[in-house]
């Protein structure tokens, strides 16, 4: 299953799950059993025995939601909106002039220079996907583009 922020629930999601727990908590409260439990809240019996277990070592508390699971992104929002600034100067802009196309490396590398952080290839990608670009597409038109034969070949055809 793929979920929409890349590898874990929703916010929508993480609060409706987060809702069931709670109301588990509620029904251990009264006094329910956990296969009751896990027949009233259509779970599974093994979820139910979980939360009641983290129920009772640390009450309703324990089962919240943690927040979104996963690394952390190693660059600060502030950052992240720099580093989309300078996708959009160009890799020219930035000593890649022998073509305008971003690629996974090329954006680790920039990250690393502008930043002083490392990031793989695959998590440059992921980043530059999250910021909506996409790598290896170019930037901007060919800087050779000729408007006025474009616009002929169009109405030839």
């Amino acid at each position: 299953m793929r979920y929409a922020d890349g590898g874990g629930l929703t916010a929508k999601g993480r609060r409706r799950r987060e809702a069931v727990r709670l109301e588990a908590a509620g029904l251990f409260a009264d006094g329910v059993t956990a296969p009751e439990v896990a027949r009233r809240l259509r779970v599974s019996s093994k979820s139910a025995y979980q939360w009641q277990k983290a129920w009772r070592e640390d009450g309703a508390a324990a089962l919240t939601s943690r927040g979104p699971s996963g690394q952390r992104c190693k660059l600060s929002p502030r950052c992240q909106e720099k580093l989309a600034v300078y996708l959009d100067q160009g890799p020219a802009a930035h000593g890649w002039d022998q073509d305008q196309v971003w690629t996974g490396a090329r954006v680790a590398t920039l990250i690393g220079r502008k930043f002083h952080v490392s990031y793989s290839v695959s998590g440059a990608t992921r980043l530059m996907r999250r910021l909506g670009f996409t790598p290896q597409m170019p930037a901007r038109r060919a800087a050779e583009r000729d408007e006025q034969a474009v616009t002929a070949w169009r109405e030839s055809q």
